[in-house]
């Protein structure tokens, strides 16, 4: 017999429930040189389940990683406004959260990361290069055929690529990101033979105050990745390896300059990982 005044059966009666991608928390790691089997062991074997897939409303995640044949692929080459070197960042983390529960998830979150960290189960030999929760605005679908973005991290593109863009100014981020719904991504997605299959836009939120101390320590670093008043995320699923789709997109940086509605701070092409084994461990260093 359950207890009725459990927070566990009274909370699930309350608030959004919706099947849906409401949120993300998108991560790109740096493991420290060395320790890159230890940092890809202790993600998956044990904090890709206790730091997120255990906590409420979090229904979904993947791992992704850029090879060093894909950092290379990377742009803009210098100056990155994310990533120095522009290589940086061999590891991708994808989450989906459910509308409306961002932050009943994040209170858990930051609450268990605490106990992480007390136990000793937290791995120090990495750098966060680009991580902040994010909140879905749009979807655009190659056609009616391909399954809604609920499905694409429990059965994985055979890549993705990851897009960070800025508006031209603050003000100007709701007209740039409309340009990119309406005309820009319809225009690279709908289109025949296109090897992507879906594209979907974040819009980045700044830090909480209250995130885990190893993040609160590079708060700083982590805002200025977020830079949550004008910049968008966009991940393109993919319907084949990024690197024979690599030509469908060496000009996208210039078709978004000439928008004159925003510029390209990051275009990263990863591949799916295969969990649980040590695949591509000896692949991320040149």
């Amino acid at each position: 017999m359950f207890e009725t005044e459990s927070p566990y059966t009274i909370l699930p009666q309350t608030g959004p429930h919706s099947a849906e991608v409401g949120h993300a928390l998108i991560t790109m790691v740096e493991p420290h040189l060395g320790h890159e089997r230890a940092y890809n062991r202790w993600y998956e074997d044990d904090h890709i389940f206790s730091g997120a897939l255990f906590l409420p409303w979090c229904f979904a995640g993947r791992r992704w990683v850029a090879t060093r044949d894909l950092q290379q692929l990377r742009y803009p080459k210098e100056n990155s406004i994310i990533a120095n070197p522009v290589t940086k960042g061999c590891y991708l983390g994808t989450y989906w959260i459910t509308a409306g529960r961002l932050a009943e998830h994040k209170e858990w979150s930051f609450s268990v990361y605490n106990r992480l960290v007390a136990e000793g189960r937290v791995n120090d030999n990495r750098d966060h290069v680009f991580t902040a929760f994010q909140d879905k605005v749009e979807t655009v679908y190659r056609d009616g055929r391909v399954p809604k973005d609920v499905f694409t991290l429990m059965d994985p593109s055979a890549g993705l690529i990851l897009e960070v863009v800025d508006a031209v100014s603050t003000e100007d981020r709701d007209v740039f990101e409309s340009w990119l719904l309406t005309h820009h991504l319809p225009s690279r997605v709908k289109v025949y033979d296109s090897p992507v299959s879906s594209a979907m836009v974040f819009r980045t939120r700044k830090p909480d105050m209250a995130m885990s101390p190893e993040l609160s320590e590079r708060i700083g670093k982590i805002a200025e990745a977020a830079n949550d008043p004008s910049r968008l995320t966009i991940l393109w699923f993919f319907s084949k390896d990024p690197r024979e789709a690599w030509p469908h997109f060496v000009a996208e940086a210039e078709l978004i300059k000439a928008s004159g509605l925003g510029n390209v701070a990051l275009v990263a092409p990863f591949i799916s990982s295969k969990m649980g084994t040590n695949a591509y461990d000896e692949m991320l260093r040149g």
